[in-house]
């Protein structure tokens, strides 16, 4: 993508070379998100909110455009290998419960809320101790939606009252705890196994691959990789909270430095971003908001909040929760389901 952050060519770039492959480029613009945005969201058969949906699309489109018949995708890499910053990121959590539990509750924490509200350094601090006492995989959904904002400030009280908003926690739980005597690494290696991987990622591929009509293979889910990777350990697949550290090792010498050194990127929209300049792209969310609103789903107040949330506070953050909600829409239109 043509924003801050978003663009990794450069890196794609390095690998082509490497490799001596056929290097192409397509840049992903709000005007591809209108003009095939309805059509992505209705080749689902349930609402799908995962913004990444649309690159791999064009991705998928631009290899069949080409001539290709068949993709090779890298998905469940880190999910075998320990690649996602949750897993470091729990680990620091996890040292913080190493302190004597006096000291964290008759010193640290009551300190941090003596100090002033408005510095950010505090309010980190005291985002980090809330965290770090909060077990896991309950920590895991920290970052969630309903989490943050609260389900009953979000959605309307009758639909409210016929749905389980802690289902998705409850049935992470069952999966964190099921594998017997594991590592907490591998816990949530497992637990993204089932859901980041099978029940997101591949979906999303798969169905994008379906829709440009080409062909896709996962190399890194042969079963004997698979099968090696259960008998690697925690440490070394993430030694001293290095991501990767046991793969990274394995492919020196045959993927450039830049590629193994390079920072982790994920593969999401900018789509928060472009909404706050592109009137296209605020015109197709507001109709869709306008339309979800009279499904009394969502309260109607909590819509018009989230929107000026993210003129205001935080466009990536609250254009993300824009894109769910526009995504349930448009499959809801595509499925005759009328406000």
């Amino acid at each position: 993508f043509d924003a801050e952050g978003f663009d990794e060519t450069g890196y794609a770039r390095i690998a082509s070379q490497r490799f001596d492959t056929d290097f192409q480029t397509y840049y992903v613009t709000p005007a591809d998100v209108l003009s095939e945005l309805p059509r992505i969201a209705a080749s689902y058969d349930e609402p799908f909110g995962n913004s990444s949906a649309l690159p791999a699309y064009f991705c998928a489109r631009l290899a069949a455009d080409d001539g290709q018949t068949r993709l090779l995708a890298g998905d469940g890499g880190d999910e075998l290998f320990a690649g996602n910053e949750r897993y470091a990121k729990q680990a620091v959590f996890e040292r913080y419960a190493l302190l004597p539990s006096w000291s964290r509750r008759l010193l640290l924490e009551p300190a941090l809320h003596l100090l002033p509200d408005n510095s950010r350094i505090v309010g980190k601090a005291r985002s980090y101790t809330e965290q770090a006492n909060t077990p896991l995989p309950d920590r895991l959904h920290t970052y969630n939606f309903l989490r943050r904002l609260q389900a009953e400030r979000i959605i309307n009280h009758d639909f409210l009252a016929s749905i389980d908003t802690e289902l998705p926690l409850q049935l992470d739980r069952e999966l964190y705890h099921h594998p017997k005597a594991a590592s907490r690494l591998n816990r949530m290696l497992y637990l993204d196994w089932h859901h980041t991987l099978a029940d997101n990622d591949l979906r999303k591929v798969n169905r994008m691959c379906q829709l440009a009509g080409i062909e896709v293979e996962y190399p890194m889910l042969d079963d004997r990789l698979v099968e090696l990777s259960t008998r690697i350990s925690s440490t070394r697949k993430m030694h001293r909270n290095r991501l990767r550290d046991f793969y990274k090792r394995a492919v020196k010498g045959f993927l450039p430095d830049e590629i193994i050194n390079k920072q982790k990127h994920g593969f999401g929209l900018p789509f928060g971003i472009w909404m706050a300049e592109d009137r296209g792209l605020q015109e197709l969310a507001m109709d869709n908001l306008s339309r979800m609103k009279r499904r009394h789903y969502v309260r109607a107040g909590f819509i018009d909040e989230i929107v000026d949330l993210h003129r205001e506070q935080h466009a990536g953050y609250y254009g993300e929760f824009i894109w769910v909600l526009m995504m349930l829409e448009l499959w809801l239109t595509a499925q005759g389901y009328e406000p």
